[in-house]
């Protein structure tokens, strides 16, 4: 039979169901990053908590936060925060994209543009922030290891460098769109912190709202993702229009 999630579980069960080992589990405890288990005779026994606190902390690593960050992340969250709460944790800090960064070498990067690309081509998606070329100093071929940022953008990037455009533009352009992409995300991340959780936190986090925070944060990133495209291509149009 199975458990449902506000069983208990052993530690087997929960690492199983977290999709770690034991030895993470473990490991996590040690650092203080799970509560204590509830004893059952000699037998430490988890919670649907300690599940969510396992998946939050998997969140807070796909976003590249360091243990000891994720730490001080944890730190801030009462150990005997419901599970409900920690859900909504980790929705406020799921990553918008799905993409992982990954290391490749020339030859499966080669394999994946489907034809050997020049070092000049290389060095275009470099630019571009596609690529990053790996070195720790201990490696003679550390020019050949990279790591692969975004695999959605790898297509786009091939296209671009089919351009053949200026070196210095594609820095400036990259420049331009990370000022700019990076001033709105901080400026809307604001605007939901002062409209939507703050409010929240500040009526002391009613078991009332937690659903709609969450819902909140889930359906925002779509929503917004689509609205700066259109309005993106909306301002272009306007300054087509104005220099015609």
């Amino acid at each position: 039979m199975l458990r449902t999630a506000d069983e208990d579980l052993t530690i087997d069960e929960l690492a199983a169901r977290a999709g770690v080992t034991v030895r993470t589990v473990r490991f996590y405890a040690s650092r203080g990053l799970l509560p204590p288990p509830r004893l059952r005779g000699r037998v430490g026994l988890y919670g649907a908590d300690h599940l969510a606190r396992l998946d939050l902390i998997r969140e807070l690593q796909n976003l590249g936060f360091t243990l000891t960050a994720i730490e001080g992340h944890l730190e801030r969250i009462p150990d005997d925060a419901p599970p409900e709460e920690l859900a909504l944790q980790r929705a406020l800090l799921a990553p918008w994209t799905s993409d992982q960064a990954e290391e490749i070498d020339r030859e499966e990067l080669d394999r994946r543009a489907g034809r050997a690309l020049s070092d000049e081509e290389t060095e275009q998606l470099l630019t571009l922030g596609i690529l990053e070329r790996i070195t720790d100093g201990t490696d003679d071929n550390d020019e050949q290891r990279l790591r692969l940022t975004s695999t959605s953008m790898l297509n786009v990037g091939l296209q671009i460098t089919e351009l053949r455009l200026p070196r210095e533009m594609l820095l400036q352009a990259k420049h331009i769109v990370e000022q700019h992409t990076s001033q709105m995300a901080s400026e809307l991340r604001e605007l939901f912190a002062a409209n939507v959780l703050r409010p929240y936190v500040e009526r002391g986090r009613p078991e009332s709202e937690r659903e709609r925070v969450r819902t909140a944060a889930d359906q925002l990133r779509p929503l917004t993702i689509q609205v700066l495209v259109n309005g993106f291509q909306r301002a272009v149009n306007d300054v087509i229009r104005d220099h015609v």
